[in-house]
């Protein structure tokens, strides 16, 4: 017989509960070429993934498949240095998982960051954006088969899945940072191959500003688990659609990602303590 997913989560907190500290304030997920921000978490405290009973392993490219618990700008954090995808063959309910793990750790706030093409023509790599909705063109949702109650409601609201006070608060740090940002929307594809130029100008066509391979299954599960969250993209690439579309390699992605998680270090500086 299949677990439910309640089970799966009490295995995979049970099975490192004595190694955790004190609760978590904060979620962090890290995206390709982010790993990085996790240097600056002192007191840490890693757990592999491969440690956590049940729970899936990253693959990806630059990211490690670890959790990292700590303080961070005077805050207790974990952070998932390493995210799930679905193109590595991971259901969308093992990825929620994740993330429902983050919430039992004591989060109530998930800040998620990602690598994105950029769909909006005045978007540049190295670039930020703060995430103000998503479209999710997965074709998946965490949240399909039966419903744990004690996890959330079968039916959570996405009209408000980032949390507009988070938003303000990200912004105001932005500006204190000195920070350029852009707003715009994030489309969550499955991957991994990337967008054709025709499904590029189709997305941007239809109000996407960043596209990626991520974010929405996480998004989703933790507005289920009560959480509220806060979205900042990465942008790595040009995605335009248009003649100037260039070739991509995830060199140049994780090198632009860089460059962007330097500015997002310096934007948590100001944010974490407000939040």
């Amino acid at each position: 017989m299949t677990r439910s997913q309640l089970d799966r989560l009490e295995a995979a907190h049970r099975s490192i509960a004595d190694r955790v500290g004190a609760p978590a304030e904060i979620a962090m997920i890290l995206g390709s070429g982010l790993g990085h921000l996790a240097e600056a978490v002192t007191d840490q405290t890693v757990i592999p993934y491969g440690e956590i009973e049940g729970f899936p392993t990253s693959t990806a490219p630059g990211h490690k498949g670890q959790l990292v618990l700590g303080t961070l700008e005077g805050r207790r954090v974990v952070m998932m240095e390493g995210r799930l995808h679905l193109y590595e063959g991971w259901s969308p309910r093992d990825i929620g998982l994740a993330v429902y793990l983050l919430a039992r750790l004591g989060a109530k706030k998930l800040i998620v960051t990602n690598a994105a093409g950029g769909l909006n023509g005045d978007y540049a790599p190295g670039d930020v954006m703060l995430i103000t909705d998503h479209m999710n063109f997965t074709g998946f949702n965490p949240l399909i088969g039966p419903n744990d109650e004690e996890i959330g409601l079968r039916f959570p609201d996405m009209s408000r899945a980032y949390d507009p006070e988070l938003a303000d608060k990200a912004r105001a740090a932005a500006r204190q940072a000195n920070v350029p940002m852009h707003e715009g929307i994030y489309v969550g594809l499955a991957g991994p191959s990337l967008e054709t130029s025709a499904e590029r100008r189709y997305y941007r066509s239809a109000g996407g500003d960043a596209v990626g391979m991520s974010t929405v299954m996480e998004t989703i599960a933790a507005v289920h688990a009560g959480m509220t969250v806060l979205g900042i993209s990465a942008i790595t690439n040009g995605a335009t659609g248009g003649p100037e579309q260039t070739i991509d390699t995830v060199e140049d992605v994780v090198a632009n990602a860089a460059i962007s998680g330097t500015k997002i270090a310096a934007m948590f500086k100001t944010l974490l303590p407000g939040l």
